[in-house]
């Protein structure tokens, strides 16, 4: 299960962190990954984590502003955003797979196990 947290309004410019705390299982061998879905638009996906390695991987539209980390002690991922802008505004939602190859670490079908989401807002 995955219980993501951390949501809320911000003004432009602000920083929120967002935390996904898994239970039930050990994340030695996933990847971590946060998509986003704002009111009539598809999930997105935003940044990913190998838990194993640690390699990060962003969507172009975040690098720079976002970070991605895990806590193996909590069995917890983060998302650090700094730099919000409106366009940030959307549902949340954190992933998660078995260890799996590196080309489908963006697309959201290829996760099997999500949480319920939470909302960030950002006003201009």
């Amino acid at each position: 299960q995955l219980q993501a947290s951390g949501g809320g309004l911000v003004q432009a410019g602000g920083s929120l962190r967002l935390a996904c705390a898994a239970s039930g299982r050990t994340l030695g061998n996933y990847d971590m990954a946060w998509f986003r879905q704002a009111p009539g638009k598809e999930r997105e996906f935003v940044a990913a984590i190998r838990w194993s390695g640690g390699s990060t991987y962003y969507a172009d539209s975040v690098k720079g502003r976002f970070a991605i980390s895990g806590d193996k002690a909590k069995n917890t991922v983060y998302l650090q955003m700094n730099s919000l802008k409106p366009e940030d505004t959307a549902v949340y939602f954190c992933e998660a797979r078995i260890r799996n190859i590196l080309t489908t670490i963006r697309f959201a079908y290829a996760y099997d196990y999500w949480g319920q989401g939470t909302q960030v807002t950002v006003s201009s």
